[in-house]
């Protein structure tokens, strides 16, 4: 029984209750997420119908969350989408198979990741590039699915050939599919605001009720499905539905990609890859620390990387992490996967016998379904925050923000993980780097321009406040010489080592020959509170051995040297107060 899942092997019969309940409500509001995603990917509704029933299982006997509810979601959807239209009709049959095979390349890179224990991935992208890249797709999608509110056909590669587009068809407008469209709208964002503190007003438990309201969705389906039906509005309003959804479980075929196909898809599937795993990995963790669990990262590369072949094994399409399902499912009281199974066996029901009953689902409900989801992934609180704290990186979400909407989604988050990459690079060549000296009466020592301290004549004490490499050596030397151009009575000079986790070869190159220049100018340099690590590269080095008996413990150490040297310690006060920093 060890091949068992743990959650499997532990389950407890009280759980069964609060699996069973979440697992039928995930699936009613699963049912037109998954049409609604296949429609925003350009396939046929059928394929996120597949991919929400072997792909669930998939991750429920490898993943470590207890809640997290895998399927189609908008994000993944989009970059389907964006990846496949240059190279095939939507639609078509060749379109379906490149999507396949899209998520058989991102399950593979997943098992990859993690059967080398790549979890760490998680934090390669910044919060504010995944913040701005899912505002931006948010914008991107909501106006790509403006068309079917209005009944209209607009081609855009962007968003503004596609507002160019709707202005131009405004004309062509279906007044049925346009009343049904922003009715469903209306709907579903009053019921979002709403419903659920009007149902706690007449007696709803508030659990029950803020579930209710997320099922708000599936009311709009099956009211605007009986309402197409009654009136045949399709025939006689023009109305776009579904159509017929081929009935039938999936048959489970192997679609591998050929040299050139992979050629194509590998970038947008670690795109999608690395997208999805972090944001999975997001929403479990905030999910597990609510019930003091924990996920495993590698776990969970495992878990979705199955996921997404299993998806391609059974004719569907890249699968992730779903915010708005994975909160429901939790809501609801799910205690584990088995929720997520029994969500699987309910879909298969429902694609084995129940299709026909979407044949007049209109797509406008659909789109609007969509637009609701998305806009709620708007994110300008994280902007606002990042905006007032720190600017590269409010900078770097708005570029990544604006690079989806204008130039698409590669293109969008290559760009904002460039920018953060170049902000921390330049972050790094510019270190903090102060003068210190002794609080009087202490062994402490602090930034002379910030606290009262006591100095030494003759001693230039300088904290680097990061590890020195190539991008930052010349930039302390320049400011050693700055210093001893203001004060040319300096004899020595302690480079404080403190926060220094790293020498690297070039930074190392010059520190040797700065060493000999200062030397040779009758100035003594060394170092203080060196770490263990960086010592013992050093030691075989030739500043090293130059600096044999000139590397203190501590910066007290190096100024009691400078005193027993003949200089006393002088007053020295603060030109500038900005409270405890040092």
């Amino acid at each position: 029984m060890n091949w068992l899942p743990v959650w499997l092997r532990s389950y407890r019969p009280a759980w069964l209750a609060g699996d069973l309940t979440a697992g039928v409500i995930v699936t009613v509001m699963l049912i037109p997420q998954s049409l609604a995603y296949a429609l925003l990917a350009g396939l046929p509704p059928e394929v996120g119908l597949y991919a929400s029933i072997l792909p669930i299982v998939a991750y429920a006997l490898l993943g470590s969350s207890m809640t997290l509810a895998v399927g189609p979601v908008a994000v993944a959807s989009l970059m389907t989408a964006s990846a496949l239209q240059p190279l095939a009709a939507a639609g078509s049959a060749e379109y379906v198979t490149l999507a396949i095979q899209l998520s058989l390349i991102s399950g593979v890179m997943l098992l990859a990741f993690g059967a080398l224990r790549l979890g760490f991935l998680a934090h390669f992208l910044s919060h504010p590039v995944i913040s701005g890249f899912i505002t931006g797709s948010a914008v991107l999608i909501a106006v790509g699915q403006l068309k079917y509110i209005l009944g209209v056909k607009v081609a855009g590669s962007d968003v503004l050939e596609t507002l160019v587009g709707l202005a131009e068809a405004l004309p062509q407008t279906k007044p049925v599919t346009f009343a049904i469209g922003v009715a469903s709208l209306l709907f579903l964002l009053l019921a979002r605001r709403y419903l659920a503190p009007l149902l706690t007003r007449l007696g709803v438990p508030a659990k029950a009720a803020e579930l209710m309201a997320k099922l708000a969705p599936m009311v709009a389906v099956i009211a605007s499905t009986a309402v197409v039906a009654l009136f045949k509005l399709n025939e006689t309003a023009g109305v776009s539905v579904v159509g017929a959804v081929p009935q039938g479980l999936p048959q489970l075929t192997l679609a591998l990609p050929g040299i050139s196909t992979l050629g194509q898809l590998w970038l947008p599937a670690l795109l999608i890859t690395l997208i999805g795993f972090v944001e999975s990995v997001s929403v479990a963790q905030s999910l597990a620390l609510k019930r003091q669990q924990r996920i495993q990262p590698n776990r969970e590369l495992l878990g979705l990387g199955a996921a997404n072949v299993a998806s391609a094994l059974s004719g569907g399409y890249p699968v992730t992490g779903g915010f708005a399902r994975s909160v429901v499912n939790f809501a609801a009281g799910a205690h584990t996967p088995l929720a997520g199974v029994i969500s699987a066996a309910l879909m298969a029901l429902v694609i084995a016998a129940l299709t026909g009953l979407f044949y007049y689902l209109p797509h406008a409900v659909l789109a609007a379904t969509i637009i609701v989801a998305v806009t709620s992934l708007i994110d300008l609180k994280t902007l606002k925050e990042a905006w007032h704290y720190d600017r590269a990186d409010a900078l770097s979400l708005l570029a990544t923000a604006v690079g989806v909407v204008a130039l698409g989604v590669e293109a969008g988050i290559l760009m904002g993980v460039a920018l953060s990459l170049a902000a921390l690079v330049w972050r790094s060549s510019h270190p903090h780097m102060a003068v210190v000296g002794r609080v009087p009466g202490t062994e402490h020592f602090r930034n002379v321009e910030r606290h009262a301290v006591e100095t030494v004549p003759g001693l230039l004490a300088l904290r680097v406040d990061e590890s020195l490499f190539f991008a930052n050596a010349t930039v302390l030397e320049d400011r050693v010489e700055a210093l001893l151009a203001q004060d040319p009575s300096v004899r020595r000079v302690v480079l404080i080592c403190s926060a220094v986790n790293q020498i690297d070869a070039t930074a190392l190159g010059v520190l040797t020959q700065y060493e000999r220049s200062l030397a040779s100018r009758g100035i003594e340099f060394t170092l203080a509170e060196v770490k263990g690590p960086v010592m013992d590269r050093l030691r075989s080095t030739e500043l090293g051995k130059r600096l044999q008996g000139k590397v203190f413990l501590s910066v007290h150490e190096a100024f009691e040297h400078a005193v027993q040297a003949g200089n006393r310690p002088v007053p020295s006060w603060p030109g500038r107060r900005q409270g405890p920093a040092v």
